[in-house]
């Protein structure tokens, strides 16, 4: 089966049309991204990640919602992402994923192959966009880069990472530790 030529520019129509293979294909302004599947702990991160944010979001019911990949999120014809982890308002919870347009959080894990589209093409479209606040997850260096909208360089976390559903909520802590222990030796 031949791949994608990933030079050239694509439309989100011409990348929901590629074959189902295993690999996860992304599009930022044009620019179409390839990450083969997830290493086990990038995926192990992402659920421990995901079960506290979870739990703390049980707290604000009616609030917003939180999802794993795979969706499709797109606020244009020429881009198409799937955040590993992301937060959505309840009112543009429906059936198409083209109801989801405000990320409150976007969370990436990085993969071996992932460091240049996470912290770099996606990170910057995310900013452009809006996106509340954007977490990249790096596993082998135990950190997570805090991004905002404006930010021009990030927070690194490397004990505990802290956000808000909105500013009127109790704030979620996390303890990095605590995420990374999971992972196998």
């Amino acid at each position: 089966m031949a791949m994608p030529d990933t030079a050239r520019r694509y439309t989100v129509q011409d990348v929901l049309a590629f074959p189902k293979d295993g690999n996860r294909y992304e599009l930022v302004d044009g620019e179409l991204l390839v990450t083969p599947a997830p290493r086990p702990v990038h995926q192990i991160v992402v659920d421990e990640m995901g079960d506290r944010l979870r739990a703390y979001m049980k707290g604000y019911p009616g609030v917003a919602r939180i999802f794993s990949s795979a969706a499709d999120i797109s606020w244009d014809d020429k881009t198409l992402v799937q955040p590993d982890l992301f937060v959505v308002p309840e009112a543009e919870v429906s059936r198409d994923w083209r109801t989801y347009r405000t990320l409150l959080l976007a969370v990436e894990v990085l993969s071996p192959s992932s460091g240049r589209a996470d912290r770099v093409v996606k990170r910057q479209r995310y900013q452009r966009q809006g996106v509340g606040t954007y977490w990249v997850v790096d596993v082998d260096a135990r950190v997570v880069e805090v991004w905002q909208a404006a930010d021009q360089r990030p927070e690194i976390v490397t004990d505990v990472l802290r956000w808000r559903l909105s500013p009127s909520v109790a704030e979620l802590t996390i303890r990095l530790e605590n995420v990374f222990a999971a992972l196998p030796a």
